[in-house]
């Protein structure tokens, strides 16, 4: 089964916890604190495979998670760190934030990774805390919380060059002409389902990967028909071959309503070259026509790039012809960044900003930096509390829950956390 999109949910290892831990030896009554820092979170990695070729894999699996980071533990030993989670995806993928549509990476050749959710760092143990004034500290961090993300793959097919055209104008027929791809072949409309993909060797130093397209008829850009679903995989080609159709009532509508379909999807794929095949020839009312075709897609302006071929691709009259006719005009096309944006770092708030709003009896602070900070706070240690308590006053918080009215027993809630203000 070809699936070229897919979404699914990772997460990050949580960080370890550090601990408040005393050093515990015979004839030492005054052992310092020695508690470790906790481990690294594991990472989530979606790295390329190149024996895959679709998606289909995450249609039964969408959640991902790598492991957390280990407890630290006495004399001053930190905590192991999670493995990091590797998810091996097909070479041509383009990952999306789903819930804010940026792009996050688009990974083409085998080996290209990239880390989409960063591992919590691990909890700092009470003997990072000791100094001249504390000796004794009874503090410690919980680990860094799990990073979560949305995530939306796109899979687009890496050719070079794209096989287009109407239903049934003879594409996965040429495609099986000149390589070894068994394509489905029957004599009605959307035959192929799926893209195909295959390898032509033209020499020993010379091969062309090719992509049959599903046939689009008027409206793909709109997703009717089969061609919306698939017209992306189109736009990592650098050559088109036009398929069309010599049976068909009016060929030259045919080349121009594909045409129209391709810049109406995205513009820039008007301006890929094109190598126009006219299939048939070997009938004879085909043959026949032909010169006049000719003449007008020459008139058409479909000869900008190389002359209109006459081919049969059932008894592969031209077929290597207009293969070697691509290549030279592949080694002429100079390889092009794809006109998606780039990931770039939008700046979208302060990570110490918060919001305080009232809920309930109660109040509720938001805001990344005090959340995490809330998350990372052993509250059944005071030094812990007051130090916590610290960060609120430093943030500001503090003095705005005052402004707004917050009194002695009201609640305030912190991410997961249900405190009791005390004025």
């Amino acid at each position: 089964m070809f699936i070229d999109e897919a979404r699914i949910h990772v997460a990050s290892g949580k960080g370890g916890d550090g601990i408040v831990h005393f050093r515990r030896e015979k004839y030492v009554p005054f052992g310092g604190p020695d508690g470790g820092d906790g481990g690294f979170g594991g990472n989530v990695v979606l790295e390329v495979k190149s024996t895959l070729n679709t998606l289909a894999a995450f249609q039964h699996k969408q959640k991902f998670k790598a492991e957390d980071g280990k407890i630290g533990g006495g004399s001053n030993k930190t905590g192991r760190s999670g493995d990091d989670l590797v998810i091996n995806i097909p070479p041509g993928t383009l990952i999306y934030d789903d819930d804010t549509g940026d792009m996050v990476g688009d990974l083409v050749s085998p080996g290209d990774h990239i880390v989409v959710a960063q591992g919590g760092r691990g909890g700092r143990g009470n003997a990072r805390f000791a100094n001249s004034r504390n000796r004794t500290p009874r503090i410690a961090e919980k680990g860094e919380p799990a990073e979560e993300r949305n995530l939306r793959l796109e899979l687009r097919l890496i050719a070079d060059i794209g096989i287009v055209g109407v239903p049934n104008a003879g594409k996965s027929t040429f495609l099986a002409a000149v390589t070894h791809a068994k394509p489905k072949i029957a004599p009605y409309p959307f035959t192929t389902l799926i893209p195909n993909l295959g390898v032509a060797m033209l020499d020993e130093d010379l091969s062309l990967v090719l992509a049959d397209i599903p046939g689009l008829i008027e409206g793909a850009h709109q997703g009717i028909g089969l061609g919306h679903e698939f017209l992306r995989h189109i736009r990592r080609t650098r050559v088109l071959i036009h398929i069309l159709d010599g049976l068909a009532d009016d060929p030259l509508l045919d080349y121009a309503q594909i045409n129209s379909e391709l810049s109406l999807y995205d513009p820039d794929l008007e301006k890929k070259p094109q190598i126009v095949a006219y299939n048939k020839i070997d009938l004879p009312e085909v043959k026949q026509r032909w010169p006049q075709i000719e003449k007008k897609l020459l008139a058409k302006g479909a000869g900008k790039d190389l002359k209109p071929m006459a081919i049969s691709a059932l008894t592969r009259i031209n077929v290597r012809e207009i293969l070697f006719a691509a290549a030279k005009l592949l080694s002429e096309v100079q390889e092009s960044k794809e006109p998606d944006e780039l990931p770039v770092y939008r700046h979208e708030s302060d990570p110490e900003e918060y919001v305080v709003s009232r809920e309930g009896n109660g109040w509720r602070i938001r805001g990344e930096a005090i959340e995490r900070a809330a998350a990372m706070t052993y509250w059944e240690y005071d030094q812990s509390v007051r130090r916590f308590q610290k960060i609120l006053q430093s943030l500001g918080i503090e003095q705005e829950l005052r402004s707004l009215g917050a009194e002695a027993g009201d609640i305030v809630i912190i991410g997961d956390n249900e405190l009791e203000w005390v004025d």
